[in-house]
């Protein structure tokens, strides 16, 4: 966990460097397209999976989402601080928890009520209406969290049902599938340099959800989910580092507070012997 922190920190920053004269669109879409090139050993073998037309629904649904929420995260990442990118991400799990009720019929019990109600405090926290300007960037990040946690919420779905390797192979495929048509409208002809940095960017994401894969198979979630904390620590100090961005205290405060809220959920759901539902917040990532 402490590698997947780190890629995903990389991620962020080296989508941040590409700057903004790629429309967020086409940066969304690039990095798709040059991940495509990991599918091919993982989709190796998959061919006679039997798919039903309920099933193409569900890879079309989730593919809409993601496409909506990595087109808001680069929007984002353009805007606004690392930190701030970072620590409003880990809202998607608590939106995953409160979905799971309408969706997979869990029960919310008193406690989760009141994890997601801190959760929400850690953001008002973060945004503070009225003290400071709520940037785009900010309202593009509270959307992300929510489509991100229908289409991980449909991927729960879906993993019951289908290989794991076939998710997470027809997400990027139906993926770059959406964004194509949205990239060619905005189309700005990417430089080499460009094009190395998302290349770098789709290296980076594929290694951290492999990490990931790897601690989830060593350690219970109750074990792997806090240490996420430190990628909030890594994204601030690179940020005020490499981008000279300022040090935001409420910033930490408020994602501590949020982080806090997802770890306990995940700590109830492995208490009550119940199958997680909450996902740990770089799996609500690129």
């Amino acid at each position: 966990m402490l590698v997947t922190g780190l890629c995903f920190v990389a991620v962020t920053a080296l989508v941040k460097m590409t700057g903004n004269r790629i429309p967020a669109t086409e940066s969304a879409f690039l990095r798709y397209l040059l991940g495509l090139v990991f599918l091919i050993p993982l989709l190796r073998g998959l061919g006679g999976t039997r798919l039903t037309p309920r099933h193409w629904r569900l890879f079309v649904f989730r593919g809409i989402c993601h496409s909506c929420g990595v087109i808001l995260w680069f929007f984002a990442m353009t805007r606004i601080p690392i930190s701030e990118v970072t620590a409003m991400n880990y809202l998607s799990p608590v939106y995953v928890s409160i979905g799971a009720v309408f969706v997979l019929g869990e029960k919310l019990a008193i406690r989760r009520i009141m994890a997601i109600v801190a959760a929400l405090i850690g953001v008002l926290v973060i945004l503070r209406p009225g003290v400071r300007e709520i940037e785009d960037g900010h309202l593009a990040m509270l959307i992300c969290a929510v489509v991100f946690a229908a289409g991980y919420l449909t991927a729960k779905i879906l993993a019951d049902e289908v290989p794991a390797a076939l998710v997470v192979g027809m997400l990027s495929i139906f993926v770059t599938l959406f964004l194509a048509p949205f990239a060619i409208a905005v189309w700005v002809p990417p430089t080499w340099e460009e094009l190395g940095l998302l290349f770098l960017v789709a290296c980076f994401a594929t290694a951290g959800h492999y990490t990931m894969t790897l601690a989830f198979a060593a350690a219970p979630m109750t074990v792997t989910q806090p240490v996420t904390f430190l990628q909030l620590v890594w994204a601030t100090l690179l940020g005020a580092l490499l981008f000279a961005e300022p040090v935001d205290i409420w910033v930490v405060i408020g994602g501590s507070i949020i982080l806090g809220a997802v770890s306990f959920i995940t700590w109830r759901e492995a208490v009550l012997k119940r199958r997680p539902i909450t996902p740990p917040g770089p799996a609500t990532k690129l």
